[in-house]
């Protein structure tokens, strides 16, 4: 059985909401008063826990201007650039983390981040990060997953692109080296995604296959993907969060506003209080409701010894008379009194 576990004091998994992560990303806009704000809005909108990003130009790429050090798609957000010069107006400087975690726990939120090599993952031991996130790109960096999971801090990994062998792989060298705490989120790697690229009928799938906790991390605009993932047995969800999306950013288009975000904590967590349990029959707050099914009256006056037809018995609303499964059963049998229009059927009348 797969348990819940404990970040910072969040109990995450199976029996409770789904933990709504607002991921900062380059939102900031190399401001660092901007990034204090993010915080505040997220904390505000209801998010659980806040993510930025730990890495530098320099730990992601090569500072080349050639062939595949350029992104040349333009389908792509950041066409025309080079990975070094998005790396280098997307990351969050490492002097702002200890500023960002400090404003997470002033709100009651977790703060923690994505490392993207094992210097990175230095730096944040030293800011006593409770859980780390593995993003989809490096799903694949086992020395990487290995150095993450030698903390023995829950894990949150992306599984966006990766087959079965590569995660099985992943969490297999995951848990040998020490990991004990696992969320895998189904991803779909396109910024944004669009729902019907995204397949989170994989939810369960993922679950079953791996004995782990799921969850989503959404990059489809709006709520409505992220909501039915709770129906699937998300326990986790992530989405990119921004001030405004008018002010620009390297996520900024696929990025909820504090109103979406407040929308989605609120709609998750209706999403799983419906959950419920198997359960038939009226619940405790139907029975009030019982009164208003069809039960059978009579519908003309009637004396002793007149027979019950279908023109002076009838199948209709409230339900104080016997129920309607009675019906065929009863006509043609005689009333033993006097009986006015409008009187429920009961044994005894007959």
């Amino acid at each position: 059985m797969i348990q819940s576990f404990q970040v910072a004091d969040r109990l995450i998994g199976p029996g409770n909401k789904p933990f709504i992560i607002a991921e900062m990303s380059g939102n900031h806009n190399q401001s660092l008063s901007r990034a204090l704000a993010i915080v505040d809005a997220a904390a505000q909108a209801g998010a659980h826990g806040l993510k930025i990003q730990t890495y530098t130009a320099d730990t992601m790429t090569l500072n080349l201007s050639s062939g595949e050090f350029s992104i040349a798609d333009t389908d792509s957000l950041w066409n025309g650039s080079t990975l070094y010069a998005l790396y280098q107006h997307a990351y969050t400087p490492w002097e702002w983390h200890e500023a960002i975690f400090k404003r997470c726990r002033e709100h009651g939120m977790v703060g923690f981040s994505t490392p993207f090599d094992e210097s990175a993952v230095d730096f944040l031991e030293t800011l006593d990060v409770p859980v780390y996130k593995i993003a989809s790109f490096e799903n694949t960096d086992l020395p990487l997953i290995r150095k993450v999971a030698a903390t023995g801090k829950p894990m949150i990994i992306s599984t966006g692109m990766a087959t079965v062998a590569e995660l099985d792989q992943t969490v297999t060298a995951a848990r040998a080296a020490g990991n004990r705490d696992l969320v895998l989120l189904k991803c779909t790697s396109t910024y944004p995604a669009s729902p019907a690229n995204t397949n989170i009928s994989t939810i369960p799938h993922l679950r079953e296959l791996f004995n782990a906790q799921v969850g989503l991390s959404d990059h489809t605009m709006g709520i409505g993907v992220s909501v039915a993932s709770v129906v699937l047995g998300a326990t986790v969800i992530e989405k990119h969060f921004t001030l405004a999306r008018a002010d620009g950013g390297v996520d900024s288009q696929f990025s909820l506003e504090p109103a979406e975000l407040a929308s989605l904590v609120e709609e998750t967590g209706r999403a799983y209080q419906a959950l419920g349990h198997v359960a038939y029959g009226p619940t405790a707050a139907e029975h009030e409701s019982l009164k208003f099914r069809r039960s059978l009256y009579i519908a003309s006056d009637m004396s002793a010894g007149d027979v019950l037809t279908t023109e002076n018995l009838r199948r209709i609303r409230p339900g104080f008379g016997l129920a309607p499964i009675h019906y065929e059963e009863v006509l043609g049998r005689k009333i033993n009194r006097a009986v006015a229009k409008g009187t429920p059927l009961s044994w005894d009348l007959l």
